[in-house]
């Protein structure tokens, strides 16, 4: 089993990366802050103004040690990576399958009924803690929602018409996500999904949070030898890491929204941590970004089920089981992908 490597996550501004023997040393105003060692390190996420040397980045990329590049406010810039690791067959299976209809079909569908099957767990789950704050009956209600549509992926017959659903059942989860919010309810309203920017707390803190899955996930699929580019959801697009996108889907509800939910009931964040651009777009400031970092890294160190291999997994391990789990299917190892479940 892989080793739960730590990602790095540099946010203060002006810092500089460099090396020193065989660690990674960042340097704030010439000053020594921290060093790591190169040895278990999965990868490092810089946010605005922070700066790498050329050594640095080429220590990375022998050590297939992904470094991405961010906006201070977390929009995904670009990233630095080795050689293309795997077997190229694998990748041509791959791009087959992804041109395939049927085959995309069935993996479309497997990801997007364990995406809806861990929201559902999300809705029931704060109805059985929270009943008595929560509005229960609409939470039963989206629930039960999902579940039809669940029952009704499965029996499409293109990958359009599962997108289609898919979006149908998000809407209906979105729709209550404001009772999920227990805590600081005046200070944290949310009316919807909004992305570039976002509008309001809520959506600063789910879309924050995404991306930083999103570079876990991608890093885990190109361990295994997979192109993060190409998916079978999320169809080909020039600089849309698709497959990536693909596998998120099912870690969204349990992992980056229960988080965000957990942030705010907890009172770990608030209304002051947060400011509004003329523009409209909402941002976290650098102590609540530094917060939801350690939260996020915290969260991955905790233990699940994994009820398919039926071992007992690190969180942070769940995007390498899933991405060995997908690549075995393209292989034609198994019959089919099957997508995490949470219980």
């Amino acid at each position: 089993m892989r080793k739960l490597l730590n990602t790095l996550y540099v946010s203060t501004q002006g810092a500089y990366l460099r090396v020193e023997s065989e660690t990674v040393v960042v340097e704030v105003e010439r000053e020594k802050r921290l060093q790591r060692p190169f040895h278990g390190l999965g990868g490092i996420v810089c946010f605005g103004n922070v700066l790498c040397s050329p050594f640095l980045l080429g220590a990375c990329a022998e050590r297939g040690i992904a470094v991405s590049f961010l906006t201070e406010y977390g929009r995904f810039l670009a990233s630095v990576r080795g050689p293309v690791s795997g077997n190229v067959l694998l990748r041509r299976n791959q791009y087959r399958m992804a041109d395939d209809e049927a085959a995309s079909r069935g993996i479309a569908a497997n990801l997007v009924s364990g995406k809806l099957s861990n929201c559902r767990v999300v809705l029931n789950r704060a109805v059985r803690d929270h009943g008595d704050t929560v509005g229960v009956e609409a939470l039963k209600k989206a629930s039960g929602a999902v579940e039809r549509i669940i029952a009704r992926v499965q029996r499409m017959e293109t990958v359009d018409e599962i997108r289609g659903f898919e979006g149908e059942a998000a809407a209906k989860y979105f729709e209550v996500f404001n009772h999920l919010i227990v805590e600081q309810k005046d200070d944290f309203v949310f009316r919807g999904r909004t992305r570039r920017p976002p509008l309001d707390e809520v959506n600063a803190l789910l879309s924050f949070i995404y991306t930083l899955l999103a570079h876990d996930v991608r890093s885990a699929l190109e361990t295994v030898g997979l192109d993060p580019q190409v998916g079978f959801l999320h169809r080909d697009r020039p600089g849309r890491a698709g497959l990536a996108l693909d596998m998120m889907e099912e870690f969204r509800p349990v992992l980056a929204d229960r988080l965000v939910l957990s942030l705010i009931n907890r009172r770990q964040v608030n209304k002051r941590d947060f400011t509004k651009a003329a523009s409209g777009a909402v941002r976290m400031n650098d102590g609540a970004r530094k917060t939801v970092l350690t939260e996020y890294q915290n969260r991955k160190q905790d233990e699940v089920l994994h009820p398919y291999i039926d071992e007992k997994v690190k969180i942070g391990m769940l995007f390498f089981v899933q991405a060995n789990l997908i690549a075995r299917y393209i292989r034609g190892d198994i019959d089919g992908y099957p997508p995490f479940f949470w219980r």
